[in-house]
């Protein structure tokens, strides 16, 4: 059992159809057909959306992935169509709302790794594999893979679990072409991020991308490069053979898992609210992240 431990009603105003809540945003379509994407506070952890949220967060992941869609123009063209604030909105929306064009949206969690660790790492540990990729012997928790690799997952509904999957599965289920075209992408946005948060002091240990076709195009969707959908490590405390200190939502999940949380995450019980002092904690390490890798003070 997962999902929310207490799902939100979603608002509703005049001039805009609600869509879908996802596990961090709310999704609405305008007269226009255009899809008004509302970035929360939520978060999730485990395949659960936590009962405490995050003040400023989805602020933070706006206004991040609106800086990276700017860093990366001539790779990867993206959705975005505007951020103003549609009529009616409340003004809480303001800065975690973003317009978008109305994608055929490609099933697939497109996740680049250029280091080893989470779930990759647990697969390595019993095969010496990563969704298939045969990968050299020695490699331990935060090693830098020889190249970045394309390891892809089935996007799950919320309270369901992404699952790794091969690339010749991927290429079933969405085509040949379409698979290519997703590795290609996903593998020229990584590692142009890659090299952007490295000039910043951050490794970019793995992140994953969604993507979406208009017309013909390929097109960057969703959120891009924020502490939701990516490791971010400092790179002078880089330490291999052992679990590094991240600008992400690691921090949550390491508490939800301590003795201090008293939650099994292999019970159906939800995990518990997260104290304040975590709260700030992990506030604080969003605000550094996007801090460090902008160059531009949060406020």
């Amino acid at each position: 059992m997962s999902g929310f431990v207490e799902k939100p009603e979603p608002i509703q105003v005049p001039g805009l159809v609600h869509l879908h809540t996802g596990k961090v945003r709310e999704l609405y379509q305008n007269e226009a057909g255009d899809l008004v994407m509302v970035a929360s506070d939520r978060m999730s952890a485990y395949d659960w959306v936590l009962p405490t949220e995050i003040p400023d967060k989805g602020r933070v992941l706006t206004r991040l992935s609106l800086w990276w869609f700017e860093q990366l123009r001539d790779l990867a063209p993206n959705h975005v169509i505007s951020t103003e604030l549609p009529e009616h909105a409340p003004a809480d929306w303001a800065g975690r709302t973003l317009v978008c064009k109305s994608l055929r949206m490609v099933p697939v969690e497109c996740v680049a790794r250029g280091y080893l660790t989470g779930s990759g790492l647990a697969e390595y540990d019993e095969s010496r594999t990563v969704c298939g990729l045969a990968l050299p012997e020695g490699l331990v928790d935060g090693s830098e893979l020889p190249a970045p690799i394309f390891t892809p997952a089935t996007k799950a509904e919320v309270g369901e679990h992404d699952e790794n999957v091969s690339y010749e599965e991927v290429a079933r289920q969405v085509g040949a072409d379409t698979a290519a075209q997703l590795r290609q992408a996903t593998l020229a946005v990584y590692s142009r991020a890659r090299d952007v948060a490295r000039d910043r002091g951050i490794i970019l240990a793995d992140t994953k991308f969604e993507f979406g076709f208009d017309g013909d195009t390929l097109v960057l969707a969703d959120e891009v490069l924020t502490p939701d959908s990516s490791r971010f490590w400092p790179a002078d405390q880089w330490q291999p053979g052992r679990a590094q200190p991240s600008y992400d939502k690691q921090y949550v999940r390491d508490w939800l898992t301590s003795a201090e949380s008293g939650w099994d995450r292999r019970s159906e019980q939800p995990p518990p609210a997260l104290p304040q002092r975590v709260v700030e904690a992990t506030r604080q390490k969003y605000v550094d992240a996007y801090e460090r890798l902008t160059g531009t003070a949060w406020s």
